[in-house]
């Protein structure tokens, strides 16, 4: 095996890592500096927040239809 080749890849391989690692540390920074002007304007310029208006449902009691479907689930499972 060649050692040079070799070498070489680790030295493509490191260079191509620094790379990477250098882009993900510039990123962080422009996001927490993103994150920081955004908070600043947002002083100034609030967000609405709309009103969610909602019906009042009249919410209606079904426990008779309950009790109903119990009892002909006894009286058939009683026959069988």
């Amino acid at each position: 095996m060649d050692m040079t080749l070799l070498k070489e890849g680790v030295i493509v391989m490191a260079i191509g890592m620094g790379t990477v690692f250098f882009f993900l540390v510039i990123m962080i920074f422009a996001m927490n500096i993103n994150e920081r002007v955004l908070k600043f304007l947002g002083k100034f310029f609030p967000e609405e927040v709309p009103e969610v208006k909602t019906a009042k449902k009249k919410v209606e009691s079904n426990d008779d239809e309950i009790a109903l479907a119990i009892a002909c689930a006894i009286n058939q499972a009683s026959k069988v």
